[in-house]
């Protein structure tokens, strides 16, 4: 009664099927995947092309807490597991590093900010040194008009269009 076709069949079975941390690592890369796909906007998760019920569940759980937000992150990825994610990680990649160069930016344009407020013309020397397409006129009238807002405890109007000015000269 015992077939050797049963046997060839069980051993074809076991060298197709992932040993269980194998799958752990899948399923803890692709809830990885689903989070990172929950905080990206509508409009972002249109360009990717997803299937409409993984575009709506991604959604959902946007605004959801604890067990909700839970459960719904085992059905995303449920659904996840049925598609080839390759492009999705490699989309969600590139706007990572896309949103970490715009952190950067922000951060040295703060510092710029900061710098020159504090220094006054020797920062504002430099920053033209580094940057010689910004007007250098524009950004000493924004800091005088800073530091007589901050003397005379006004709204830190003139420091955020210093901010924004130097934003999109080093940004250029």
């Amino acid at each position: 009664m015992y077939d050797t076709h049963d046997e060839e069949y069980e051993l074809f079975e076991l060298a197709e099927r992932l040993n269980k941390s194998q799958q752990k690592r899948e399923i803890a890369e692709l809830h990885d995947l689903a989070r990172s796909l929950s905080k990206l906007d509508a409009i972002a998760l249109e360009k990717m092309d997803l299937p409409k019920e993984l575009f709506k569940a991604l959604m959902d759980v946007q605004g959801m807490k604890h067990a909700a937000e839970k459960r719904q992150f085992k059905f995303i990825v449920k659904l996840l597991r049925q598609i080839d994610t390759e492009s999705f990680l490699e989309t969600v990649s590139e706007l990572g590093a896309k949103k970490e160069e715009q952190d950067k930016n922000f951060h040295r344009t703060e510092r710029w900010r900061d710098r020159i407020l504090a220094e006054g013309q020797d920062a504002i020397t430099e920053f033209m040194d580094a940057y010689p397409q910004a007007d250098a006129g524009q950004i000493r009238q924004l800091v005088r008009n800073a530091n007589k807002e901050v003397k005379m405890n006004k709204p830190h109007k003139s420091s955020r269009l210093l901010f924004r000015l130097l934003r999109d000269v080093v940004c250029q």
